[in-house]
């Protein structure tokens, strides 16, 4: 696919003469009207966000992050139905993917390291000195004074990034960020298609047998802040009739565990976008054995590199999703792990309950 692309791009260059010309668009009442179009909705978000008070009013209210999460579920609707094409994801994929090697990173000989390092840190700097700009840096959050400038100070300190953010964390507060997944808009956009009335008998039937919802969690491990696909699965799963948790970014796999087993979830999804998923997951899968949950289906989605696949289903990773998949076909495949009868494409519903 990146060859395709890339000759088509000189193709475009080279034969066509469209770089020869000026403005190829000049002139375009269609162009003229979209154009339109986008500074009419770009007018209004503006006025809805002076409406709140201000973008800072509008971020706390959740609205920016409400309308980036719509644009992305109704946006991953239209590319799994094929509305909108990725070329080499939805259409013309290769038959076989060619290998693709990857560095691959010990991350808990990085953690260790990283620990060793903010360790001798710690020794070898002024406690008291570090101590009183930290104290410092706590009072300037409280009555309005300049954190940049304490913030620097404590930094030249040796104070560490986790000390300054504790340091205005006990001014200020933390930020809340659980998500709150959208409904409505993936299932609008498959409210016709078969495959997804298929999906949705299945969760009622699942429903039925339970005596409540199928629940999932979907979770982000590590330093991974990339939340698009995370949200994207728990607001599709939350139309076709999941109870679904919503875990924070930046969990351990010891947070993840206790969210599952707060929540009573059936199965968890982890989504990996940072080559975590070779320690974080097992590690999840291992604390709930611990707890005495092995019966909890951990499955795993996100960028993850074929070959790491079997090393993961060995260490019990229950269905593995990359890029590309159908996220209708991943809840089919979420039943089929809770016990449900889930036919193939294509094929009759037959319930079990």
């Amino acid at each position: 696919s990146a060859r395709i692309a890339r000759n088509t791009q000189i193709v475009l260059a080279e034969e066509s003469g469209i770089t020869r010309v000026v403005d190829p668009l000049g002139g375009s009442y269609y162009v003229e009207a979209l154009t339109q179009q986008l500074v009419d909705d770009a007018w209004k978000l503006i006025e809805e966000v002076d409406g709140l008070g201000g973008m800072t009013k509008a971020v706390e209210s959740g609205m920016p992050k409400q309308r980036i999460e719509e644009a992305a579920a109704a946006k991953q609707a239209r590319i799994d139905q094929g509305q909108d094409v990725i070329v080499g994801v939805n259409k013309y994929r290769l038959a076989e993917e060619e290998h693709i090697d990857t560095l691959e990173v010990d991350n808990h000989k990085v953690r260790e390291a990283q620990i060793a390092r903010i360790r001798r840190v710690r020794e070898s700097r002024d406690e008291a000195r570090c101590r009183n700009a930290l104290k410092a840096l706590t009072e300037g959050a409280k009555s309005g004074g300049n954190v940049l400038a304490l913030a620097v100070e404590a930094a030249r300190e040796r104070a560490t990034l986790g000390e300054i953010s504790d340091a205005m964390e006990s001014a200020f507060g933390r930020y809340d960020t659980t998500p709150k997944p959208v409904s409505g808009i993936y299932g609008k956009a498959y409210a016709a298609d078969d495959r997804y009335k298929q999906v949705i008998e299945g969760v009622e039937a699942v429903t039925r047998r339970l005596g409540r919802k199928p629940r999932l969690l979907v979770a982000k491990m590590g330093q991974d802040g990339h939340d698009r696909g995370a949200n994207v699965i728990a607001s599709a799963f939350t139309d076709m009739g999941f109870e679904v948790t919503s875990g924070p970014l930046f969990q351990t796999p010891e947070e993840a565990c206790a969210l599952a087993l707060e929540n009573d979830v059936d199965a968890v999804g982890a989504s990996s976008l940072a080559a975590g998923h070779k320690t974080l997951i097992p590690e999840l899968i291992r604390q709930l054995k611990e707890a005495g949950r092995p019966d909890i289906k951990v499955v795993a989605g996100g960028v993850i590199p074929p070959q790491d696949y079997e090393f993961l289903k060995n260490a019990g990773v229950q269905g593995i999703y990359g890029p590309g998949s159908n996220v209708v076909e991943c809840a089919a495949d979420m039943l089929r792990l809770l016990g449900h009868n889930m036919p193939p494409v294509g094929g009759e519903l037959e319930a079990a309950e």
